[in-house]
Protein backbone atom coordinates (compact mmCIF):
# COMPACT_ATOMS: atom_id res chain seq x y z
CA UNK A 1 0.00 0.00 0.00
CA UNK A 2 0.91 3.55 -0.73
CA UNK A 3 1.08 5.98 2.03
CA UNK A 4 1.53 9.77 2.16
CA UNK A 5 3.85 10.81 4.74
CA UNK A 6 5.81 9.51 7.59
CA UNK A 7 5.34 5.80 8.14
CA UNK A 8 5.70 4.05 11.47
CA UNK A 9 7.22 1.18 11.46
CA UNK A 10 6.05 -1.23 13.90
CA UNK A 11 6.19 -5.03 15.28
CA UNK A 12 3.05 -6.55 17.16
CA UNK A 13 3.78 -8.79 19.67
CA UNK A 14 0.64 -10.53 18.94
CA UNK A 15 1.08 -10.69 15.35
CA UNK A 16 0.34 -15.02 14.60
CA UNK A 17 3.90 -16.23 13.19
CA UNK A 18 3.31 -17.02 9.24
CA UNK A 19 5.48 -20.44 10.05
CA UNK A 20 2.75 -21.42 12.95
CA UNK A 21 -0.63 -20.44 11.01
CA UNK A 22 0.67 -22.64 7.76
CA UNK A 23 1.11 -25.37 10.59
CA UNK A 24 -2.39 -24.82 11.43
CA UNK A 25 -3.34 -24.76 8.20
CA UNK A 26 -1.94 -27.84 7.49
CA UNK A 27 -3.95 -29.54 10.07
CA UNK A 28 -7.31 -28.12 8.63
CA UNK A 29 -6.44 -28.89 4.95
CA UNK A 30 -5.75 -32.73 6.55
CA UNK A 31 -9.11 -33.61 8.21
CA UNK A 32 -10.60 -31.91 5.15
CA UNK A 33 -9.41 -31.31 2.02
CA UNK A 34 -11.81 -29.43 0.56
CA UNK A 35 -11.07 -26.68 2.47
CA UNK A 36 -10.58 -24.19 -0.59
CA UNK A 37 -10.61 -20.53 1.58
CA UNK A 38 -7.85 -22.37 4.04
CA UNK A 39 -6.28 -23.62 1.00
CA UNK A 40 -5.81 -20.30 -0.21
CA UNK A 41 -4.18 -19.23 2.92
CA UNK A 42 -1.84 -21.68 3.09
CA UNK A 43 -0.92 -20.53 -0.81
CA UNK A 44 -0.07 -17.26 0.19
CA UNK A 45 2.02 -17.65 3.33
CA UNK A 46 3.90 -19.86 1.54
CA UNK A 47 4.38 -17.86 -1.19
CA UNK A 48 5.36 -14.91 1.00
CA UNK A 49 7.65 -17.43 2.56
CA UNK A 50 9.16 -18.87 -0.52
CA UNK A 51 8.58 -22.09 -0.37
CA UNK A 52 7.78 -22.45 -3.92
CA UNK A 53 7.39 -25.89 -4.40
CA UNK A 54 4.75 -26.33 -1.74
CA UNK A 55 2.94 -22.99 -2.92
CA UNK A 56 2.89 -23.94 -6.39
CA UNK A 57 0.84 -27.30 -5.61
CA UNK A 58 -1.84 -25.30 -3.70
CA UNK A 59 -2.13 -23.00 -6.51
CA UNK A 60 -2.29 -25.62 -9.05
CA UNK A 61 -5.36 -27.22 -7.10
CA UNK A 62 -6.52 -24.31 -6.59
CA UNK A 63 -7.16 -23.46 -10.38
CA UNK A 64 -8.40 -26.65 -10.88
CA UNK A 65 -11.04 -25.84 -8.54
CA UNK A 66 -11.25 -21.97 -9.39
CA UNK A 67 -9.56 -21.42 -12.94
CA UNK A 68 -11.52 -17.96 -13.09
CA UNK A 69 -10.88 -16.60 -9.61
CA UNK A 70 -8.83 -13.10 -9.58
CA UNK A 71 -6.78 -13.65 -6.52
CA UNK A 72 -5.40 -16.83 -7.25
CA UNK A 73 -4.33 -16.23 -11.02
CA UNK A 74 -2.61 -13.45 -9.87
CA UNK A 75 -1.28 -14.31 -6.82
CA UNK A 76 -0.05 -17.67 -8.88
CA UNK A 77 1.42 -15.35 -11.75
CA UNK A 78 3.03 -13.54 -9.28
CA UNK A 79 4.91 -16.85 -7.46
CA UNK A 80 5.73 -17.63 -10.91
CA UNK A 81 7.19 -14.51 -11.73
CA UNK A 82 9.37 -14.20 -9.19
CA UNK A 83 10.81 -17.89 -9.72
CA UNK A 84 11.39 -16.77 -13.12
CA UNK A 85 9.12 -18.31 -15.14
CA UNK A 86 7.81 -15.21 -17.55
CA UNK A 87 5.79 -16.96 -20.07
CA UNK A 88 3.73 -18.63 -17.56
CA UNK A 89 3.33 -15.53 -15.40
CA UNK A 90 1.97 -14.08 -18.87
CA UNK A 91 -0.50 -16.77 -19.22
CA UNK A 92 -2.17 -16.15 -15.61
CA UNK A 93 -1.99 -12.56 -15.75
CA UNK A 94 -3.38 -12.70 -19.40
CA UNK A 95 -6.36 -15.38 -17.52
CA UNK A 96 -7.03 -12.93 -15.11
CA UNK A 97 -7.41 -10.18 -17.28
CA UNK A 98 -9.68 -11.95 -19.67
CA UNK A 99 -12.21 -12.62 -16.92
CA UNK A 100 -12.08 -10.18 -14.77
CA UNK A 101 -11.42 -7.49 -17.21
CA UNK A 102 -12.87 -4.58 -15.30
CA UNK A 103 -9.89 -5.24 -12.45
CA UNK A 104 -7.53 -2.42 -12.65
CA UNK A 105 -4.66 -4.50 -10.76
CA UNK A 106 -4.69 -7.44 -13.44
CA UNK A 107 -4.22 -4.85 -16.65
CA UNK A 108 -1.19 -3.54 -14.14
CA UNK A 109 0.39 -6.46 -14.01
CA UNK A 110 0.02 -7.56 -16.90
CA UNK A 111 1.09 -4.09 -18.24
CA UNK A 112 4.46 -4.55 -15.82
CA UNK A 113 5.07 -7.67 -17.66
CA UNK A 114 4.95 -6.93 -20.68
CA UNK A 115 7.16 -4.57 -20.32
CA UNK A 116 9.83 -6.35 -18.33
CA UNK A 117 10.13 -8.52 -21.69
CA UNK A 118 9.68 -5.34 -23.93
CA UNK A 119 6.70 -5.42 -24.86
CA UNK A 120 6.09 -1.74 -24.62
CA UNK A 121 2.90 -1.13 -26.96
CA UNK A 122 0.67 -3.74 -25.62
CA UNK A 123 2.50 -2.52 -22.20
CA UNK A 124 0.56 0.81 -23.03
CA UNK A 125 -2.26 -0.45 -23.71
CA UNK A 126 -2.93 -2.54 -20.55
CA UNK A 127 -1.27 0.32 -18.78
CA UNK A 128 -4.21 3.00 -20.38
CA UNK A 129 -6.98 0.29 -20.32
CA UNK A 130 -6.61 0.23 -16.04
CA UNK A 131 -6.20 4.18 -16.03
CA UNK A 132 -9.64 4.14 -17.74
CA UNK A 133 -11.12 1.89 -14.96
CA UNK A 134 -9.15 3.91 -12.23
CA UNK A 135 -8.21 7.40 -13.65
CA UNK A 136 -6.34 7.52 -10.38
CA UNK A 137 -4.27 4.14 -10.38
CA UNK A 138 -0.88 5.09 -9.01
CA UNK A 139 0.84 2.26 -10.40
CA UNK A 140 -0.78 2.59 -13.57
CA UNK A 141 0.83 6.06 -14.06
CA UNK A 142 3.66 4.94 -12.70
CA UNK A 143 3.96 1.86 -15.70
CA UNK A 144 2.85 4.20 -18.19
CA UNK A 145 5.47 7.23 -17.33
CA UNK A 146 8.18 4.23 -18.05
CA UNK A 147 7.04 3.53 -21.22
CA UNK A 148 6.33 6.69 -22.61
CA UNK A 149 10.08 7.44 -21.00
CA UNK A 150 11.18 4.73 -23.81
CA UNK A 151 9.24 6.01 -26.40
CA UNK A 152 10.80 9.57 -25.87
CA UNK A 153 7.73 11.08 -24.79
CA UNK A 154 9.19 13.09 -21.80
CA UNK A 155 6.38 15.96 -20.94
CA UNK A 156 4.28 12.87 -21.01
CA UNK A 157 6.49 10.57 -18.66
CA UNK A 158 6.62 13.32 -16.38
CA UNK A 159 3.08 14.21 -16.45
CA UNK A 160 2.38 10.57 -15.28
CA UNK A 161 5.26 10.12 -12.42
CA UNK A 162 3.65 13.44 -10.72
CA UNK A 163 0.67 11.60 -10.36
CA UNK A 164 2.03 8.51 -9.03
CA UNK A 165 4.46 10.30 -7.20
CA UNK A 166 3.80 13.36 -5.94
CA UNK A 167 1.47 12.50 -3.16
CA UNK A 168 2.82 8.99 -2.66
CA UNK A 169 6.85 8.86 -2.25
CA UNK A 170 6.78 6.63 0.27
CA UNK A 171 5.70 2.89 0.76
CA UNK A 172 6.86 0.97 3.58
CA UNK A 173 6.72 -2.74 2.49
CA UNK A 174 5.55 -5.98 3.77
CA UNK A 175 7.26 -7.42 6.78
CA UNK A 176 7.33 -11.19 6.88
CA UNK A 177 9.28 -12.19 9.81
CA UNK A 178 8.08 -13.93 13.01
CA UNK A 179 10.81 -11.58 15.18
CA UNK A 180 11.79 -7.86 15.45
CA UNK A 181 12.10 -6.35 11.86
CA UNK A 182 15.31 -4.40 11.59
CA UNK A 183 14.16 -0.98 9.28
CA UNK A 184 15.53 -0.19 6.16
CA UNK A 185 15.46 3.35 4.31
CA UNK A 186 15.38 2.13 0.44
CA UNK A 187 16.37 5.34 -1.66
CA UNK A 188 14.99 5.08 -5.42
CA UNK A 189 14.36 7.78 -8.25
CA UNK A 190 11.49 7.80 -10.32
CA UNK A 191 13.12 7.77 -13.36
CA UNK A 192 14.17 4.20 -12.91
CA UNK A 193 17.92 3.37 -12.80
CA UNK A 194 17.39 1.20 -9.20
CA UNK A 195 19.07 -1.56 -8.03
CA UNK A 196 17.09 -4.72 -8.28
CA UNK A 197 16.44 -5.56 -4.25
CA UNK A 198 14.06 -7.98 -4.20
CA UNK A 199 16.15 -10.74 -3.65
CA UNK A 200 18.85 -8.50 -1.25
CA UNK A 201 16.29 -7.14 1.48
CA UNK A 202 15.25 -10.01 2.59
CA UNK A 203 11.45 -9.17 4.03
CA UNK A 204 11.75 -12.02 6.59
CA UNK A 205 14.79 -9.75 8.56
CA UNK A 206 14.38 -6.21 7.49
CA UNK A 207 11.55 -4.17 7.58
CA UNK A 208 11.82 -2.13 4.02
CA UNK A 209 10.13 1.29 3.32
CA UNK A 210 10.76 3.03 0.00
CA UNK A 211 11.30 6.60 -0.72
CA UNK A 212 11.17 8.67 -3.85
CA UNK A 213 13.71 11.01 -3.76
CA UNK A 214 12.62 13.39 -6.41
CA UNK A 215 9.15 13.92 -4.80
CA UNK A 216 10.61 13.83 -0.88
CA UNK A 217 8.50 16.51 1.23
CA UNK A 218 11.53 17.63 3.23
CA UNK A 219 9.20 19.24 5.97
CA UNK A 220 8.52 15.71 7.19
CA UNK A 221 10.37 13.21 9.62
CA UNK A 222 12.13 10.51 8.02
CA UNK A 223 10.27 6.85 8.65
CA UNK A 224 12.11 4.87 11.26
CA UNK A 225 15.90 3.46 9.98
CA UNK A 226 18.96 2.20 10.87
CA UNK A 227 20.64 1.94 7.91
CA UNK A 228 19.81 3.77 4.76
CA UNK A 229 20.36 1.68 0.96
CA UNK A 230 20.84 3.80 -1.69
CA UNK A 231 18.91 2.00 -4.45
CA UNK A 232 19.41 4.86 -6.88
CA UNK A 233 22.18 2.85 -9.41
CA UNK A 234 22.42 5.26 -12.76
CA UNK A 235 24.64 7.99 -12.72
CA UNK A 236 23.39 9.27 -16.13
CA UNK A 237 19.78 8.82 -15.94
CA UNK A 238 19.29 9.41 -12.12
CA UNK A 239 21.54 12.79 -11.42
CA UNK A 240 18.73 14.80 -9.92
CA UNK A 241 17.43 11.59 -8.26
CA UNK A 242 20.95 10.81 -6.40
CA UNK A 243 21.47 14.72 -5.73
CA UNK A 244 17.60 14.30 -4.19
CA UNK A 245 19.36 11.63 -2.66
CA UNK A 246 22.14 13.49 -0.74
CA UNK A 247 19.39 16.19 0.31
CA UNK A 248 17.23 13.13 2.14
CA UNK A 249 20.78 12.52 3.73
CA UNK A 250 21.44 15.63 5.28
CA UNK A 251 17.83 14.59 7.57
CA UNK A 252 20.05 11.58 9.03
CA UNK A 253 23.16 10.02 10.67
CA UNK A 254 22.77 6.48 10.17
CA UNK A 255 24.68 4.38 7.91
CA UNK A 256 24.41 4.79 4.54
CA UNK A 257 25.15 1.77 1.80
CA UNK A 258 26.12 3.55 -1.85
CA UNK A 259 26.06 6.66 -0.41
CA UNK A 260 24.79 8.93 -3.77
CA UNK A 261 27.59 11.04 -3.99
CA UNK A 262 29.67 7.67 -4.96
CA UNK A 263 27.58 6.73 -7.30
CA UNK A 264 27.20 9.78 -8.86
CA UNK A 265 31.08 9.44 -10.06
CA UNK A 266 29.91 6.00 -11.94
CA UNK A 267 28.67 6.96 -14.92
CA UNK A 268 29.68 5.14 -17.94
CA UNK A 269 32.05 7.65 -19.78
CA UNK A 270 33.19 8.56 -16.04
CA UNK A 271 34.02 5.09 -15.21
CA UNK A 272 36.31 4.61 -18.89
CA UNK A 273 38.21 8.22 -17.68
CA UNK A 274 38.60 6.41 -13.78
CA UNK A 275 39.85 3.09 -15.03
CA UNK A 276 41.80 4.25 -17.94
CA UNK A 277 45.81 3.83 -17.39
CA UNK A 278 44.77 0.83 -14.80
CA UNK A 279 47.52 -2.13 -14.98
CA UNK A 280 45.88 -5.24 -17.19
CA UNK A 281 42.54 -2.98 -17.98
CA UNK A 282 41.85 -1.93 -21.29
CA UNK A 283 38.97 0.32 -21.08
CA UNK A 284 36.97 1.46 -24.63
CA UNK A 285 37.52 4.94 -26.38
CA UNK A 286 33.65 6.45 -25.75
CA UNK A 287 32.15 10.00 -26.96
CA UNK A 288 28.88 11.60 -26.36
CA UNK A 289 27.47 12.81 -29.56
CA UNK A 290 24.27 14.53 -30.42
CA UNK A 291 22.13 12.26 -32.52
CA UNK A 292 21.55 15.21 -34.97
CA UNK A 293 24.98 14.80 -36.05
CA UNK A 294 25.02 10.87 -36.47
CA UNK A 295 21.75 11.11 -38.18
CA UNK A 296 23.60 13.60 -40.98
CA UNK A 297 24.55 12.05 -44.41
CA UNK A 298 28.41 13.41 -42.54
CA UNK A 299 28.15 10.76 -40.09
CA UNK A 300 30.99 8.70 -41.46
CA UNK A 301 32.98 11.81 -41.14
CA UNK A 302 32.33 13.14 -37.89
CA UNK A 303 32.73 9.44 -36.20
CA UNK A 304 36.09 9.00 -38.10
CA UNK A 305 37.08 12.88 -36.54
CA UNK A 306 36.56 11.20 -33.00
CA UNK A 307 38.85 8.47 -33.34
CA UNK A 308 36.39 5.52 -34.10
CA UNK A 309 36.11 2.78 -36.69
CA UNK A 310 33.83 0.14 -37.88
CA UNK A 311 32.34 -1.72 -36.72
CA UNK A 312 31.27 0.69 -33.98
CA UNK A 313 28.59 0.43 -31.21
CA UNK A 314 26.06 3.14 -30.56
CA UNK A 315 24.08 3.72 -27.18
CA UNK A 316 21.05 5.63 -25.70
CA UNK A 317 22.17 6.60 -22.14
CA UNK A 318 20.21 5.40 -19.59
CA UNK A 319 19.22 1.92 -20.61
CA UNK A 320 20.93 -1.06 -19.71
CA UNK A 321 20.67 -5.44 -20.56
CA UNK A 322 21.41 -4.63 -23.47
CA UNK A 323 18.00 -2.23 -24.58
CA UNK A 324 18.99 0.68 -27.29
CA UNK A 325 22.18 -0.85 -27.60
CA UNK A 326 22.90 -1.40 -31.60
CA UNK A 327 26.50 -2.83 -33.45
CA UNK A 328 27.15 -0.76 -37.15
CA UNK A 329 29.06 -2.65 -39.20
CA UNK A 330 29.49 0.08 -41.55
CA UNK A 331 29.46 3.66 -42.53
CA UNK A 332 25.86 2.84 -44.16
CA UNK A 333 24.30 1.74 -41.54
CA UNK A 334 24.67 4.83 -39.13
CA UNK A 335 21.85 6.68 -40.07
CA UNK A 336 19.52 3.66 -39.57
CA UNK A 337 20.78 2.87 -36.55
CA UNK A 338 20.82 6.33 -35.10
CA UNK A 339 17.24 7.73 -35.87
CA UNK A 340 16.17 4.07 -33.79
CA UNK A 341 17.15 5.10 -30.78
CA UNK A 342 15.66 7.49 -28.31
CA UNK A 343 17.40 10.89 -26.81
CA UNK A 344 19.27 14.14 -27.82
CA UNK A 345 22.65 12.49 -27.51
CA UNK A 346 24.16 8.74 -28.03
CA UNK A 347 27.24 7.57 -26.86
CA UNK A 348 29.87 6.43 -29.99
CA UNK A 349 31.81 2.97 -27.90
CA UNK A 350 34.77 1.05 -29.20
CA UNK A 351 33.97 -2.59 -29.28
CA UNK A 352 36.50 -4.49 -27.64
CA UNK A 353 37.43 -7.87 -29.08
CA UNK A 354 36.14 -10.44 -26.09
CA UNK A 355 35.93 -13.59 -28.48
CA UNK A 356 37.48 -16.72 -27.20
CA UNK A 357 39.57 -19.35 -29.04
CA UNK A 358 36.66 -20.94 -30.57
CA UNK A 359 35.07 -17.81 -31.67
CA UNK A 360 32.57 -17.30 -29.02
CA UNK A 361 31.82 -14.30 -26.85
CA UNK A 362 32.64 -14.10 -23.80
CA UNK A 363 31.07 -11.90 -20.61
CA UNK A 364 31.95 -12.48 -17.17
CA UNK A 365 30.15 -10.62 -14.22
CA UNK A 366 31.82 -10.18 -10.41
CA UNK A 367 29.74 -8.84 -7.61
CA UNK A 368 31.08 -6.08 -5.17
CA UNK A 369 29.86 -6.23 -1.89
CA UNK A 370 31.43 -4.53 0.76
CA UNK A 371 34.36 -3.26 -1.62
CA UNK A 372 34.88 -7.48 -1.88
CA UNK A 373 34.43 -9.21 -5.09
CA UNK A 374 32.33 -12.16 -5.77
CA UNK A 375 32.08 -14.34 -8.82
CA UNK A 376 28.30 -14.42 -10.58
CA UNK A 377 28.56 -15.83 -13.68
CA UNK A 378 30.72 -16.77 -16.99
CA UNK A 379 27.75 -15.78 -20.16
CA UNK A 380 29.06 -17.66 -23.70
CA UNK A 381 27.20 -16.85 -26.40
CA UNK A 382 28.14 -16.67 -30.46
CA UNK A 383 25.88 -12.67 -30.65
CA UNK A 384 27.95 -10.21 -29.11
CA UNK A 385 25.43 -9.01 -27.30
CA UNK A 386 25.89 -11.31 -24.66
CA UNK A 387 23.30 -11.88 -21.55
CA UNK A 388 23.64 -14.67 -19.55
CA UNK A 389 19.78 -15.99 -20.05
CA UNK A 390 19.65 -15.14 -23.28
CA UNK A 391 23.42 -16.51 -24.15
CA UNK A 392 23.95 -20.25 -25.19
CA UNK A 393 24.53 -21.76 -21.44
CA UNK A 394 20.58 -23.52 -21.00
CA UNK A 395 21.58 -25.56 -24.22
CA UNK A 396 25.01 -26.42 -23.70
CA UNK A 397 26.75 -28.31 -20.96
CA UNK A 398 30.35 -27.51 -22.11
CA UNK A 399 29.59 -24.01 -21.51
CA UNK A 400 28.01 -24.61 -18.45
CA UNK A 401 31.38 -26.39 -17.39
CA UNK A 402 33.05 -23.28 -18.10
CA UNK A 403 30.56 -21.51 -16.31
CA UNK A 404 30.99 -23.76 -13.40
CA UNK A 405 35.00 -23.98 -13.23
CA UNK A 406 34.72 -19.88 -13.12
CA UNK A 407 32.66 -19.70 -10.39
CA UNK A 408 34.52 -22.44 -8.37
CA UNK A 409 37.92 -20.93 -8.88
CA UNK A 410 37.62 -17.69 -10.87
CA UNK A 411 41.42 -16.96 -10.11
CA UNK A 412 42.22 -20.06 -12.40
CA UNK A 413 39.99 -19.03 -15.84
CA UNK A 414 40.52 -15.17 -15.22
CA UNK A 415 44.39 -15.34 -13.92
CA UNK A 416 45.54 -13.72 -11.02
CA UNK A 417 46.95 -10.67 -13.01
CA UNK A 418 43.02 -10.34 -14.00
CA UNK A 419 42.17 -11.04 -9.83
CA UNK A 420 43.72 -8.01 -9.36
CA UNK A 421 43.08 -5.54 -11.91
CA UNK A 422 39.19 -6.10 -10.79
CA UNK A 423 40.16 -5.64 -7.58
CA UNK A 424 41.85 -2.74 -8.57
CA UNK A 425 38.40 -1.38 -10.39
CA UNK A 426 36.61 -2.34 -7.01
CA UNK A 427 38.64 -0.12 -5.04
CA UNK A 428 38.78 2.89 -7.70
CA UNK A 429 34.57 2.93 -7.48
CA UNK A 430 34.45 2.21 -3.86
CA UNK A 431 30.90 1.23 -4.28
CA UNK A 432 29.09 -0.52 -1.24
CA UNK A 433 26.97 -2.91 -3.91
CA UNK A 434 27.54 -3.14 -7.43
CA UNK A 435 28.86 -4.82 -10.26
CA UNK A 436 31.59 -5.38 -13.09
CA UNK A 437 30.99 -6.95 -16.75
CA UNK A 438 34.43 -8.11 -18.63
CA UNK A 439 36.03 -9.95 -20.32
CA UNK A 440 39.56 -11.12 -20.63
CA UNK A 441 41.52 -10.93 -23.66
CA UNK A 442 44.57 -13.49 -24.84
CA UNK A 443 47.14 -11.22 -23.06
CA UNK A 444 44.76 -11.73 -19.98
CA UNK A 445 43.89 -8.45 -19.29
CA UNK A 446 40.41 -7.09 -18.19
CA UNK A 447 38.61 -6.06 -21.44
CA UNK A 448 36.25 -3.80 -19.04
CA UNK A 449 32.58 -3.26 -20.54
CA UNK A 450 30.78 -1.26 -17.98
CA UNK A 451 30.55 -1.31 -13.63
CA UNK A 452 27.88 0.27 -11.76
CA UNK A 453 25.26 -0.43 -8.95
CA UNK A 454 22.60 -2.05 -10.92
CA UNK A 455 23.78 -5.17 -11.59
CA UNK A 456 21.44 -7.27 -11.41
CA UNK A 457 21.75 -10.94 -9.65
CA UNK A 458 19.08 -13.24 -9.77
CA UNK A 459 18.79 -16.68 -8.50
CA UNK A 460 19.29 -19.60 -10.66
CA UNK A 461 16.20 -20.95 -12.14
CA UNK A 462 14.48 -24.57 -10.32
CA UNK A 463 16.47 -26.72 -12.78
CA UNK A 464 18.84 -29.25 -11.75
CA UNK A 465 21.14 -28.19 -14.38
CA UNK A 466 21.64 -24.41 -12.36
CA UNK A 467 22.77 -26.15 -9.02
CA UNK A 468 26.55 -25.46 -9.60
CA UNK A 469 25.62 -21.76 -9.80
CA UNK A 470 23.38 -21.77 -6.42
CA UNK A 471 27.03 -22.39 -3.66
CA UNK A 472 28.01 -19.05 -5.81
CA UNK A 473 24.82 -16.89 -5.12
CA UNK A 474 24.57 -17.97 -1.39
CA UNK A 475 27.77 -16.96 -0.89
CA UNK A 476 27.28 -13.23 -2.31
CA UNK A 477 23.84 -13.20 -1.16
CA UNK A 478 25.57 -14.02 2.40
CA UNK A 479 28.20 -11.49 1.85
CA UNK A 480 25.51 -8.43 1.38
CA UNK A 481 23.10 -9.24 4.33
CA UNK A 482 26.22 -9.83 6.45
CA UNK A 483 26.64 -6.21 5.46
CA UNK A 484 23.42 -4.71 5.60
CA UNK A 485 23.57 -6.17 8.71
CA UNK A 486 26.55 -5.39 10.39
CA UNK A 487 25.79 -1.46 9.11
CA UNK A 488 22.59 -1.26 10.76
CA UNK A 489 24.79 -2.16 14.09
CA UNK A 490 23.39 -5.52 14.74
CA UNK A 491 26.36 -7.26 14.97
CA UNK A 492 26.87 -10.33 13.06
CA UNK A 493 24.13 -12.19 14.25
CA UNK A 494 20.84 -13.47 12.30
CA UNK A 495 20.02 -15.40 10.03
CA UNK A 496 20.79 -15.95 6.31
CA UNK A 497 18.58 -18.24 5.07
CA UNK A 498 16.91 -16.43 2.38
CA UNK A 499 20.12 -17.32 -0.69
CA UNK A 500 19.12 -21.10 0.28
CA UNK A 501 15.34 -20.36 0.17
CA UNK A 502 15.56 -19.11 -3.04
CA UNK A 503 17.77 -20.87 -4.75
CA UNK A 504 15.59 -23.77 -3.45
CA UNK A 505 13.10 -22.86 -5.97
Amino acid sequence: MLEQGPIAVTDSPLRTSASFRIRQLDRVLKRDPEAIEARCERAGLLREQGRYEEARRDYLELIRRRPTDFGVLNDFGTLVLKAGYKEAARSLFGEAVRHHPNNPMGHVNLANLLFLIGEWERARLHFEAALRIDPEHVHAHRGLGNILDEVGDAAGARRHRDKAFKNHFLTALPYRGDGAAVPILLLVSAMGGNIPTDYILDDHYFQTTVLVTEYDDPRLPLPPHTLVFNGIGDADLCRQGLEAACSVLSRTDKPVINHPLTVLKTGRQSNVERLRGLPNVVVPRMAMVPRRVLADSNAPVAIASRGFGFPVLLRAPGFHTGRHFIRVENPQGVLAAATTLPGDELWLIEQLDARDGEGTFRKFRVMIVDRQIYPLHLAISHNWKVHYFTADMAQSANNRAKDAAFLHDMASVVGQCGVTALERICATLELDYGGIDFAVNAQGEILFFEANATMVMLPPLPDPKWDYRRPAYEKVFAGVHRMLVERAGQGKSGPIETASRLASH
